[in-house]
């Protein structure tokens, strides 16, 4: 049997034939891996977002706060018009990517 002599399942070896069929013998579409023509969400840190967000980082921090931290920043984002609602997580990385450190 060919699923035991290529170590597949016959699942696996009835969907490969299947799609060798479907593309007329064109090896290359069956085992080749297809590029998505767009990414499946568009990224919500463009350039100018992650530009208002390192700029809103190096701000003096709100009255009552010696330093911006993450949580605070994420706020702030949420009160900033024209920035997308960033979670704590993607203002790090985006602060990580822009070789900016807070302090």
């Amino acid at each position: 049997m060919v699923a035991e002599r290529v170590g597949a399942s016959e699942g696996t070896v009835y969907l490969v034939a299947k799609r060798f069929t479907e593309s007329h013998g064109n090896v290359d579409d069956v085992i080749g891996r297809r590029k998505r023509a767009t990414p499946p969400v568009p990224a919500k840190v463009t350039g100018d977002v992650e530009a208002r967000v390192i700029a809103l980082a190096c701000t003096k921090p709100p009255a009552g706060f010696d330093r911006w931290s993450l949580r605070l920043l994420e706020k702030h984002v949420l009160l900033t018009d024209g920035l997308p609602p960033l979670d704590h997580s993607t203002i790090g990385r985006t602060l990580k990517k822009g070789g900016f450190v807070l302090i």
